[in-house]
């Protein structure tokens, strides 16, 4: 009997894990990092290729499978609702967290990297939201810039709605056949899932190690049980509230948040997202091909939680005693800094420099947090997954589809 995919791939983190760990005590970690994960990185790129075909493709389908423009804008008023609502609340999460803990406060930690051209890389909140609209959109899709990607396949399905037969029908017909196309396409890369996912795995572990995690074990507690209440407490609560099963969903979903556990990516784990909230979880393809393209780029619960930690830490860590306004200041930024950060890895510890400079705390704080910055990285990201598709599931209720497979049983 064939194993599901899901377990196959806890099989491979799980093998990832021991032969990681083997290589830095038999000294052969070179090996894991410079050839094995060679296989891990085929496997990004293989769903990276596929990211920006399939983003223009579903949108434009789904855009024009909802039809008039009051439905589409009643489904995006709910999106960037919930959106917007669980971010909030994850870093609130976090703050409140990081407050009762004080992780940072009299740390003995050093700086383990130079975090020197960090800054540089860090994108403006004004330019981040300005740069939502392209100039040229051809030139977005090939610089994988996904939030103009976005926009502009949103106006571009939405005018198609507005468009005279026989045109209407022709590029209607014509996006949703790219889209299956790519679907397909995706189906054959998930194939190999299990292989990259045990090279990425293996690679982590043979380049970090254990021995970076002591020193910043209670800055790595905060994050993570932080992480934990947002997931565990606060998404469950939604789905429940919803009329849906947080265990049934998670079920569902497992294979996507065991994927973007070892990816670190939620832009990369976005194909498979999209199947399993599709084919486990039971959504129509026109809710999830409109809500998680956006959520993968904009919807960053675990991202924006981790950076209101970092940004606390370090401050607790330097002695300085932010101020109630100066924390709103901190959630605020942290909010707007999630929505531009890249759905990739190490997208939000850039990010984290745009928080620091706001409320005027040095820069190369972020060294201090650097060396974990990975085994955090994975966490984050399978929390922004699992909350992707929870809205996605609970929108999808909201609009009272039939084929949710993750109805909450009357009797629970």
């Amino acid at each position: 009997m064939k194993l599901k995919l899901h377990w196959q791939i806890v099989i491979a983190l799980a093998f990832g894990l021991l032969i990681g760990f083997m290589s830095r005590g038999l000294g052969f970690e070179s090996f894991m990092i410079d050839r094995v994960s060679i296989l891990g990185t085929i496997f990004l790129r293989g769903l990276r290729m596929v990211i920006v075909p399939m983003i223009v493709s579903s949108i434009i389908s789904g855009v024009t499978s909802i039809g008039t423009a009051q439905n589409l804008g009643r489904m995006g008023l709910k999106t960037f609702a919930y959106y917007v609502t669980t971010s909030l609340l994850a870093i609130i999460t976090g703050l409140i967290m990081v407050n009762l803990i004080q992780p940072g406060v009299g740390a003995q930690v050093g700086l383990q990297a130079t975090p020197e051209g960090i800054a540089a890389n860090a994108a403006k909140i004004g330019e981040t939201l300005l740069g939502i609209i392209p100039t040229n959109p051809l030139e977005a899709m090939v610089n994988g810039d996904i939030l103009p990607t976005i926009f502009f396949s949103l106006l571009f399905g939405f005018f198609i709605t507005q468009s005279p037969d026989p045109y209407k029908t022709q590029l209607t017909d014509l996006f949703s056949g790219i889209f299956e196309v790519m679907m397909k396409l995706t189906h054959f890369i998930i194939k190999f899932t299990p292989i990259g996912v045990f090279a990425l795995m293996a690679k982590t572990i043979a380049q970090t190690g254990f021995d970076v995690i002591l020193p910043l074990a209670a800055y790595m507690v905060t994050v993570i049980l932080s992480l934990g209440i947002h997931a565990i407490v606060t998404l469950p609560a939604l789905l429940y509230l919803a009329g849906l099963s947080p265990l049934k969903h998670a079920k569902a979903m497992s294979s996507a948040l065991l994927t973007a556990f070892s990816t670190s990516s939620s832009s990369a784990t976005l194909p498979l997202t999209m199947e399993s909230v599709e084919k486990n979880a039971g959504a129509s393809n026109k809710t999830s091909s409109f809500v998680l393209p956006l959520g993968a780029t904009i919807n960053m619960d675990g991202t924006a939680l981790y950076e209101c930690v970092a940004a606390m830490f370090i401050a607790q860590a330097y002695g300085v005693d932010l101020t109630f306004g100066q924390q709103a200041l901190v959630v605020l930024t942290a909010l707007l800094a999630s929505i531009g950060a890249a759905g990739i890895p190490m997208a939000g510890f850039v990010m984290i420099t745009v928080i620091l400079g706001a409320v005027g705390l040095p820069l190369e704080g972020v060294g201090m947090i650097l060396a974990v910055d990975r085994i955090l990285d994975m966490m984050r990201t399978c929390v922004n997954v699992w909350s992707d598709s929870s809205g996605t599931v609970i929108i999808a209720k909201s609009e009272k589809e039939t084929g949710l497979q993750v109805l909450r049983d009357v009797s629970t």
